[in-house]
């Protein structure tokens, strides 16, 4: 049996560099959205109107549900939280 290192769980869990590339940009965009929507103190049904989304789907997003949000919909959630998001690319090692 061969065992497979990896330089972190994205790697993984996915496919292709890729799909793991998504996900580490995702799982990234969700953590500062909980930090932020968390730090704000509301009650859910507040907190998802400030995101202009329902309060089913804010819960999906502060129980970590990564799968139900595309990259573009983290990106509007993290606009709309009034988070700035800067990218950074560089050459693979």
């Amino acid at each position: 049996m061969e065992v497979q290192t990896f330089d972190d769980v994205f790697d993984a869990l996915s496919d292709t560099p890729a799909e793991a590339a998504n996900m580490k940009a995702r799982a990234d965009l969700l953590s500062a959205l909980v930090e932020r929507v968390a730090s704000w103190g509301l009650p859910q049904e507040a907190a998802a109107k400030r995101l202009g989304i329902t309060r089913p789907r804010l819960n999906d997003l502060m129980r970590g549900k990564i799968s139900k949000f595309s990259l573009d919909a983290l990106v509007n959630l993290a606009t709309a939280a009034g988070l700035v998001l800067e990218i950074r690319v560089t050459a693979a090692a």
